[in-house]
C-alpha cells in the first residue's frame, strides 16, 4: 500500500472541512492502523478480553466523525493527536466501565502521556534500513509510516515486532507468548524487522 502523500492530507482535510462525507472517512482511514496499534497498546495493559483494538478504533472514528467541525489543526500532526485524544476518552471509559470507576482525569492523563509516548518511541525503536524513508518521512509522520507497514506484515512477523517493541516485552516472554522457543522467536525477530526495513524503504 502506497502511503499517502502530505498534499493528498491536505486536500482531504480541505474538503472534509466543506462537508465531504466521502473525503473525511478516506482521511480517517489513513489512521486506522495507526490507532490500532495504540489502541492494542492500550488494551493490553488493562483490558485484556475485554474489547478488541478494531472496536475501540471503529468507535474513535464514529466519534471523529460526529465532532469533526470542532477540529481546528491543520497539521497532520495536529490531525494525529486529536485522534488520540479522542482514543484515549474511549479507552478511559471501558477502564472506569470495567473497573466500577467514576471519571478520573489523572487516568486520562496517564493514558494519553503513555499512548504519545509509545507513538513517539517507534521511529527510535524500529529505525529504517540507511536513511529510508527519507523523503516520506518529511511528508509524513513516521509513527503512521511504521503502523502501515507493520500491517503487510504477516501476522508472525508482525507479533513478534509489536511484542518485543511496542509492548516491550524480553524476548524471554515474546517466546512463551507466542508458543515458541527462545532460538526461533530471536530469528523470526530479525526476519520481521528486516522485512519492515524493507517496506518503510518502500515509502
Amino acid at each position: 500500500m502506497t502511503s499517502a502523500s502530505s498534499s493528498n492530507i491536505d486536500r482531504l482535510l480541505d474538503d472534509a472541512r466543506r462537508g465531504e462525507d466521502a473525503a473525511l472517512g478516506e482521511l480517517l482511514e489513513l489512521y486506522r492502523n495507526y490507532l490500532h496499534l495504540l489502541a492494542r497498546v492500550g488494551i493490553d495493559r488493562r483490558l485484556r478480553g475485554k474489547m478488541s483494538p478494531s472496536d475501540v478504533v471503529q468507535e474513535t472514528f464514529l466519534q471523529a466523525r460526529r465532532g469533526f467541525e470542532q477540529f481546528q489543526g491543520r497539521t497532520e500532526q495536529e490531525l494525529m493527536g486529536w485522534l488520540r485524544q479522542i482514543l484515549v476518552s474511549r479507552l478511559a471509559m471501558l477502564v472506569r466501565h470495567y473497573r466500577a470507576q467514576r471519571r478520573n482525569v489523572r487516568l486520562e492523563r496517564t493514558l494519553e502521556a503513555e499512548l504519545k509516548h509509545s507513538s513517539a518511541a517507534w521511529g527510535e525503536s524500529l529505525p529504517a534500513r540507511g536513511p529510508s524513508p527519507s523523503h516520506s518521512a518529511a511528508r509524513r509522520e513516521q509513527a503512521v509510516l511504521l503502523a502501515d507497514a507493520l500491517a503487510e506484515l504477516p501476522p508472525k512477523y508482525r507479533e513478534v515486532v509489536v511484542l518485543r517493541h511496542l509492548e516491550g516485552l524480553p524476548f524471554a516472554e515474546v517466546a512463551e507468548r507466542m508458543n515458541r522457543t527462545l532460538p526461533s522467536v530471536k530469528n523470526l525477530w530479525t526476519r520481521a524487522l528486516a522485512r519492515l526495513r524493507q517496506l518503510l524503504g518502500d515509502r
